[in-house]
């Protein structure tokens, strides 16, 4: 495993990138490399962020979660997906922003080849 870094997806603004950078997470977005936008496919995308090895991060868990098998059967590694729960608004930049951190925190090793998960926020007492 490497040092974990994150691939946002197109369905993510890139002010979420930038804030994490200002927090030293190595992150890039989608939009900042010129591969936003709908005529990039997931699994472009997936192979982007394989060779960049980054981590994507995204909403479109079903896409990439199909993906990872068909990955898997060819052989072809990725870093792992990051999942964003539908039930965490795209536009709370600071939520989103706050859970990624505590995420590269907490696995600094990066994750697992092939590996699928969802990001969790703050539980509130």
């Amino acid at each position: 495993m490497r040092k974990l870094t994150f691939y946002l997806d197109e369905d993510i603004s890139p002010k979420i990138a930038e804030i994490l950078r200002q927090n030293n997470i190595d992150a890039v977005s989608a939009h900042e490399v010129g591969r936003g936008g709908t005529s990039v496919s997931d699994e472009d995308q997936l192979v982007y962020a394989a060779t960049q090895g980054r981590c994507p991060v995204t909403y479109n868990g079903s896409h990439f979660v199909t993906l990872t098998s068909k990955f898997f059967e060819k052989e072809w590694k990725h870093s792992g997906i990051l999942i964003i729960p539908s039930s965490i608004p795209s536009d709370n930049f600071g939520t989103i922003s706050k859970a990624l951190v505590a995420y590269a925190r907490q696995h600094q090793e990066g994750m697992m080849p092939y590996s699928c998960d969802f990001l969790k926020t703050q539980k509130r007492d």
